[in-house]
């Protein structure tokens, strides 16, 4: 295997490795089970990666509109996953049977792993898009997908709505957001932590950016 060619691969999956192996050691030390949840947000978490390393590496579901157009709404509804593990810190509160710092430790590991798969699978779709896009727009889009996002942050958080439950029930859940959107002054929470945490997650993002 060509590591020079992957290493941004092995390098994710090595941080997964890590974060799975915190969770079955807490397991292990407390003979509970609680925190391996995180294991599935992670999963989920990594979806828009596999979405879009399929993308980029398939010539045909690029070339096809319609096959792009529907991994790509796929996407974009798996991909509020990847930064919403950050709100598990929720869960963090002081346990006799384990140090407050493991779990601090434990659920930014599954939250900063979640967050490289999901800016890694962004990445992908700059690239992909790069050529047919104009660069000012391109740039426009992430921005607004980051704040997307915050909203999907919140209905997956205090709604308990999930990725696939647009398919499931999807008049409830359009009738929450449109709740929302047609009540602003009545959903001021809602509204708020979608422009903190979009802010945030755009700060994150173009920090990385830069520094790249």
């Amino acid at each position: 295997m060509d590591f020079k060619k992957y290493y941004q691969t092995i390098w994710l999956f090595c941080c997964v490795l890590f974060c799975v192996s915190l969770s079955f050691y807490r397991v292990y030390y407390t003979q509970k089970n609680f925190f391996l949840f995180l294991n599935w947000n992670l999963l989920l978490a990594i979806v828009p990666y596999l979405l879009s390393s399929i993308l980029i590496s398939n010539k045909f579901l690029r070339n096809s509109k319609i096959a792009f157009v529907i991994v790509l709404l796929v996407w974009i509804l798996f991909f509020p996953n990847s930064p919403y593990i950050f709100t598990d810190l929720f869960h963090i509160k002081v346990r006799k049977i384990i140090p407050i710092w493991y779990d601090l430790v434990l659920i930014l590991s599954f939250a900063f792993t979640g967050i490289l798969f999901g800016f890694k699978s962004l990445y992908h779709l700059v690239k992909i898009s790069s050529p047919y896009i104009n660069f000012k727009i391109q740039n426009i889009s992430i921005v607004f997908l980051f704040f997307l996002s915050s909203y999907g942050i919140y209905l997956g958080r205090f709604l308990r709505w999930n990725s696939w439950d647009l398919m499931n029930e999807p008049f409830k859940l359009l009738n929450d957001i449109g709740e929302h959107i047609v009540n602003p002054s009545e959903n001021a929470s809602v509204w708020g932590m979608t422009i903190i945490m979009g802010l945030f997650l755009n700060m994150l993002y173009w920090s990385l950016k830069i520094l790249k």
